[in-house]
């Protein structure tokens, strides 16, 4: 569980990759619509999707030539048990969590 945990944690950290996820919270969607409101390219864009696949946030699926995005609703589910145990957050507040660590670990935590 604890290497699902650090991937999970470790795909969390970045700004891109919560605000892909944010994104497929409404539907699925094409890399290429995932990568359009980023300034980055899509090779860029493709590294980021790699790192949510492999912590199991999101799946990717060939639909004919184009590669689809998916998130998959359950996988925050071991992050927010585990968050939940220390009874002073939220249930998957992660802005609050983000602060917690921020103030145990200063504003660059380790990577």
């Amino acid at each position: 569980m604890s290497d699902t945990l650090d991937a999970t944690f470790a795909a969390l950290a970045d700004p891109t990759r919560r605000a892909i996820l944010t994104m497929l919270l409404e539907d699925d969607m094409a890399v290429t619509d995932v990568a359009d409101p980023f300034e980055m390219s899509l090779a860029a864009i493709s590294k980021h999707l790699t790192i949510l696949t492999r912590a199991g946030l999101i799946s990717q699926e060939k639909r004919g030539r184009v590669k689809w995005c998916k998130l998959e609703p359950d996988a925050l589910r071991a992050a927010s048990v585990w968050m939940q145990g220390f009874g002073q957050f939220e249930p998957v507040n992660l802005d609050a969590f983000e602060r917690f660590l921020e103030g145990e670990f200063g504003a660059d935590p380790p990577q």
